[in-house]
């Protein structure tokens, strides 16, 4: 018999057999109870499924697949969070002030929905001034509450009674006597715990939610911050557009594989690597796009695009329809060495010190901490030997779970935007399309430094993201007469400096670079005459 007519029972046999462990396979049907044995990788399903408290937001069909539908009158519309924070308090994000992080998280909630509404206060809470009137005004409106880094004596009388009025309370690295609510509910505490505390006697999906939001905090990025808050938003409050992905499919999806994919997915489960990848992906947390992403260049393989590249790509067996973000919206320069810029030069930017070196530029630090954080990035800009064409590659190491070093290297086509100083790329990357939209920022005169930005979207796997690279010909800061400049520009991309991830760029060995004959650099501008620095 045909694999690809195999019906779901048979599928069941055959995952359980020896060499094809169940964990294996990639998929986890969340709303049914059949076949739970069979596992879905992070970056192959819906990562979350909603509290049942919220079921009515959610509107489940015939075949057991969830979707958003329209809410009903009596569903809150208004988010407003109160956050207090610990007056001195210290972030692990490169030693920030806890104040500075979540006055920054309030501006980047804006992106996701501007009506959401987030105040944040201090632990100094005075007598009876404007100051506390206010807090006392945003408390009676809030629906979440976030305590962050508050462990003084002094104002946790005042905070208890704030929480008992909050249906939702989130505390990190506070007081033991501040107490976790969701819903309503107070969450049980697990000993020896400063953080987010897990659920232990609630339902299923109650205590996914209060682990994701746990693991997401502890990850110590401006990205998963908001992400936590994002999570008790769609699960109380009302539903967030950017995490309708994050639901879990039905049946139906193991269907569309077998159906369509059967011999991929069995060379898949037979071949090492490719079961490798999958289990990785599964023991990641749902979230973790670092994890996620750090499998997948670990494991990679024909095999494992082919899989994805079937199962995802070509007949979207998610159902999922990821789109770039619009927000923070992020002007490309205008003008250099006292000129309009053209597409021409804003190309050459990105061509950079080709030529004279044998790359265009190396990362010093980015703002993602799934695609910016690894080690010894370089990257290639070229035009193609097609009229018009223009291509990008950039070449990385990763270091795989098993403690190897390898380069890796993707191939991106570049066109250019409506406005100089724009591009739209897309790539397949390991089977996924992935679409980004770059906007040049800023480059110093004597390209000593470049600042780009970019937001994109892999549709398919149900995934968007931004992020900001700053890059140099050596992969070091910019010197000191520069920052005040570069600090600027990334106020533009609505980044702060603690928000960057530096790239480690000590032991780059061997890079693979070189490039496709007919080449060519640079048109409207050159840097033969720029020494290059350090």
């Amino acid at each position: 018999m045909s694999f690809l007519n195999l019906p779901p029972p048979s599928l069941h046999t055959l995952l359980n057999h020896n060499h094809t462990p169940p964990s294996f396979f990639p998929f986890r049907p969340h709303t049914t109870r059949i076949h739970r044995s069979l596992t879905l990788p992070s970056f192959f399903r819906h990562k979350f499924t909603s509290p049942e408290r919220v079921a009515h937001s959610i509107l489940k069909t015939d075949d057991g697949v969830t979707s958003c539908s329209a809410e009903p009158d009596n569903l809150i519309n208004d988010v407003k969070i109160v956050a207090i924070v610990g007056e001195d308090a210290v972030s692990p994000l490169k030693s920030a002030s806890w104040l500075d992080v979540m006055l920054h998280t309030a501006e980047r909630l804006k992106w996701v929905d501007e009506n959401y509404e987030m105040q944040v206060f201090t632990d100094n809470i005075p007598g009876p001034t404007t100051a506390i009137q206010k807090l006392e005004n945003a408390v009676t409106s809030a629906n979440i509450l976030l305590i962050v880094s508050v462990t003084k004596p002094d104002p946790l009388e005042s905070i208890q009674r704030y929480i008992q009025k909050i249906p939702n309370v989130i505390c990190f690295d506070s007081s033991p006597t501040l107490q976790n609510k969701l819903g309503g509910s107070i969450i049980p505490k697990e000993k020896n715990s400063n953080v987010f505390n897990k659920i232990t006697k609630k339902t299923n999906e109650t205590i996914e939610l209060s682990r994701t939001i746990s693991e997401a905090w502890m990850r110590n990025n401006s990205d998963d911050i908001r992400f936590c808050l994002l999570v008790v938003i769609n699960s109380y409050i009302k539903p967030v557009p950017i995490l309708k992905n994050l639901r879990a499919q039905g049946f139906s999806t193991l269907n569309c594989m077998v159906k369509n994919c059967g011999r991929q997915v069995l060379n898949c489960l037979l071949d090492p690597d490719c079961r490798k990848a999958l289990q990785c992906l599964n023991q990641c947390s749902p979230v973790d796009q670092v994890c996620n992403y750090q499998c997948i260049a670990s494991y990679e393989s024909p095999i494992l695009e082919k899989f994805s590249l079937c199962v995802l790509q070509k007949h979207n067996c998610l159902d999922l329809d990821a789109k770039i973000p619009e927000k923070p919206f992020v002007p490309p320069m205008v003008t250099f060495r006292g000129e309009v810029l053209s597409h021409e030069t804003a190309e050459d930017f990105f061509v950079g010190w080709l030529g004279d070196l044998q790359w265009s530029w190396r990362v010093v630090s980015g703002q993602n901490p799934a695609y910016d954080q690894f080690p010894c990035q370089y990257q290639l800009f070229y035009r193609g030997n097609a009229r018009g064409s223009f291509w990008y590659e950039p070449v990385f190491q990763v270091k795989t779970l098993d403690g190897k070093l390898v380069w890796r290297r993707r191939k991106y086509r570049v066109k250019r935007g409506k406005v100089a100083g724009t591009f739209h790329f897309s790539v397949l990357d390991n089977g996924v399309v992935s679409n980004e939209y770059w906007t040049i920022v800023d480059v110093a005169e004597d390209f000593s430094w470049g600042l780009f930005h970019y937001s994109g979207a892999a549709r398919v796997a149900g995934q968007c993201y931004t992020g900001a690279v700053l890059v140099s010909p050596n992969g070091e800061y910019p010197n000191e007469r520069e920052m005040d400049k570069l600090r600027l520009a990334l106020d533009r991309c609505c980044i702060k400096e603690w928000e960057l991830f530096d790239v480690d760029n000590c032991s780059c060995k061997d890079p693979p670079l070189g490039l496709p004959e007919g080449t060519r650099l640079h048109v409207a501008i050159t840097v033969d005459n720029v020494q290059l620095m350090g």
